[in-house]
């Protein structure tokens, strides 16, 4: 402390250091040589954080930053209002600005906006989130303001289509527009403002390149500048409802330049793909979840658009596009470079006639489909010589068909495996050493997620579950937890309910499941139906070091024989230190005469014909054939056990329950 260094810092060090600092004998800041403009460019090359510490170096420093920030991003609270001129003042060359406001403010209002243009007139990018409180008057003088915009995008505002073909209408270069969830539109439909003759379209409307709808009530507002965009080439029409056929077919008509067309989630048939056929400078088609599209309409486009490159098709499990469309693209569509195939059924005959017919296909997705195994994944290795990623996922394939990549595919750079349970980590260690280039992305987790393709990658799907007033009777058979832990108990219930939607997957977005069974899925913290977190993490240990799942399973079970406690049977109010959690489901003993506290699961059932039996177990073998069979007859049973989990009883009576409510949706 208070001495200097024992070793002497070196003259080259000094020198190096002293090059951006000020040189005490002469005064002199060296950084002051780097003119302005270079100054400028190594700005562009720092984060926003970074680019803001910069700026309070020096005053030089923060002018050049204000001068030459072109991208802005702002909280549109309404007290920006108050600091628009002196932030404009600054940056006064932005021309790409991002308005964003959260759902528990007050945004800007028409009054902010238009200042915000005034002082932003070279505007070319434009971008407005939770602005509710601007309306479409105001949007009409923005875009008086910014005749030079070329990019817009709104999201969850107020105001309605009027909004948008203002700048349709001023804007001369206008080339993209994007909206999502515009409350106002809504409104538009209840005034009248549905189409040409409310919202008379202009010339100008000619520039635009690139439309996408997402998350509309009344998308069709739209329509007209759909049809009348004569150099649209980019299409998007992702959860907007109402019937899309007449549009798609206005479009082949008048517009037969589009190249690239996403339909997600939309009320379109064979119909609106005959439209879109007529686009024959077509490259990339979505379809996905359209349940109304199928083999005919499918043939139609491969048949006409022979530029075709990129094809994604969800088929959402209705089986309508199968091997006669596929077929017909690899017939048809020689240039097909990407292909991702979700929730389908194709064949041998279907895969091997793309494998064939398009010889430069680069990147191959097959996800959630049962129908292909190691045969199928052979015969694309063999013949796919341009392939260079590859994607498997939730399909029945072995570590047989994965080491068949050893010897195919020179051009392989990427392979992707997940949800595969066949699959495990000895092949991977072969591949990877006879192919040490290829970059591996393969988990070996048993789980099987829902898929979804409204993205080149799969995610999950969502549903929502309510519950009818079902008279049952429910018992509750826990382990008594002793200890908790968030993560394997979300992990657990997660799994729960993907097994649940399995099941019944017709059920998905009806209100009709039991409140037990949306408890039971949904509750991670307060849910009484979840596993003690130490025998779940120590279940996933034993099954990572026995390797598989009947050795896992043994050794589990030998557990009991060593004094370990693996279950308590009934609660009841009468539990001695009874987890909190639990005791809303705890029994009185006086209301179940003849059962008592920790009664087995045999008696239970015995005593009680419930309809519907909820409990928890680490270990298969405690809800078996011979406590099943006590109360209810095997036969009106449905059972269905989950790797380590619980297995699930359902009456024939609740069965035929939740059939009636299928037929009738």
């Amino acid at each position: 402390m208070g001495q200097a260094p024992s070793t002497p810092v070196s003259s080259t060090d000094l020198s190096h250091r002293d090059i951006f600092t000020t040189d005490e004998s002469i005064g002199r800041d060296y950084t002051a040589d780097i003119p302005d403009e270079c100054l400028a460019g190594i700005f562009q090359f720092l984060s926003s954080v970074d680019r803001k510490t910069c700026s309070a170096v020096c005053r030089r420093w923060l002018r050049v930053d204000g001068e030459n920030r072109q991208r802005l991003s702002l909280n549109a609270k309404a007290s920006l209002v108050d600091f628009v001129p002196s932030l404009f003042s600054r940056f006064d060359s932005v021309t790409k600005l991002a308005l964003r406001c959260d759902r528990k403010s007050t945004s800007v209002n028409d009054d902010a906006l238009v200042l915000i243009s005034l002082r932003c007139r070279n505007l070319v990018r434009l971008k407005l989130r939770g602005c509710r409180e601007v309306t479409e008057h105001g949007m009409a003088d923005v875009a008086k303001n910014c005749t030079n915009l070329k990019k817009l995008s709104c999201g969850s505002c107020a105001f309605g289509a009027k909004g948008v073909y203002a700048f349709v209408n001023n804007s001369i270069v206008l080339e993209e527009v994007s909206i999502k969830r515009l409350r106002g539109v809504e409104k538009d439909n209840n005034d009248g403002v549905d189409g040409a003759e409310s919202l008379p379209l202009s010339v100008t409307s000619s520039s635009l390149r690139s439309i996408c709808l997402k998350e509309l009530v009344n998308g069709h507002c739209f329509a007209p500048l759909i049809v009348n965009s004569k150099k649209l080439e980019t299409l998007k029409l992702i959860r907007c409802l109402g019937d899309w056929d007449v549009t798609l077919e206005s479009v082949g008509k008048l517009n037969s330049g589009l190249v690239e067309i996403h339909l997600e989630k939309v009320q379109v048939s064979d119909v609106g793909l005959l439209g879109v056929s007529k686009c024959l400078k077509l490259e990339s088609l979505h379809l996905v979840k359209t349940p109304e599209c199928s083999d005919v309409g499918l043939c139609e486009v491969a048949e006409r658009c022979k530029m075709l490159k990129k094809l994604h098709i969800d088929g959402w499990r209705t089986n309508r596009i199968g091997d006669c469309g596929l077929m017909s693209v690899a017939k048809h569509c020689p240039n097909l470079q990407e292909l991702v195939l979700i929730a389908m059924y194709p064949t041998s005959l279907s895969l091997a006639a793309i494998v064939s017919g398009c010889q430069g296909l680069e990147r191959f997705a097959l996800c959630g489909i049962c129908t292909v195994g190691d045969a199928e994944i052979e015969s694309i290795v063999a013949k796919c010589g341009a392939l260079r990623k590859l994607c498997i996922k939730g399909c029945p394939v072995s570590n047989a068909g994965i080491a068949a990549l050893a010897s195919g595919c020179p051009n392989l750079v990427k392979l992707k495996v997940r949800k595969c349970r066949r699959v495990n980590g000895e092949v991977v260690e072969w591949l990877r050493e006879r192919r040490s280039s290829l970059v591996f992305s393969i988990d070996y987790s048993t789980e099987v997620e829902a898929l979804d393709g409204s993205g080149s990658d799969v995610g999950a799907q969502e549903s929502s579950m309510a519950s009818p007033p079902i008279d049952t009777t429910q018992v509750s058979m826990v382990d008594d937890p002793p200890s908790s832990s968030n993560n394997s108990s979300s992990n657990n219930n997660n799994n729960r309910l993907s097994m649940f939607r399995n099941k019944f997957g017709f059920l998905a977005g009806r209100n009709l499941v039991p409140c037990a069974f949306r408890k039971w899925a949904n509750i991670d913290d307060i849910s009484t139906l979840k596993p003690d977190p130490k025998m779940f993490n120590m279940m996933i240990y034993i099954h990572k070091k026995a390797g598989s799942y009947e050795k896992a399973r043994k050794t589990f079970a030998l557990m009991a024989e060593l004094g370990i406690q693996q279950t308590t049977g009934l609660v009841t109010t009468e539990r001695n230190s009874l987890d909190p959690a639990a005791a809303p489901f705890a029994k009185n003993p006086r209301d179940i005469e003849g059962l008592t506290e920790g009664a087995s699961i045999i008696e239970v059932v015995k005593k009680i014909r419930s309809h519907v039996l909820l409990g928890l177990s680490g270990v298969g073998g405690i809800f078996n054939e011979e406590s099943s069979s006590s109360g209810l007859e095997k036969d009106k049973l449905l059972e269905h056990e989950e790797y380590m989990a619980t297995p699930v009883f359902v009456h024939t009576k609740l069965v035929r329950l939740l059939w009636q409510f299928k037929e009738r949706w």
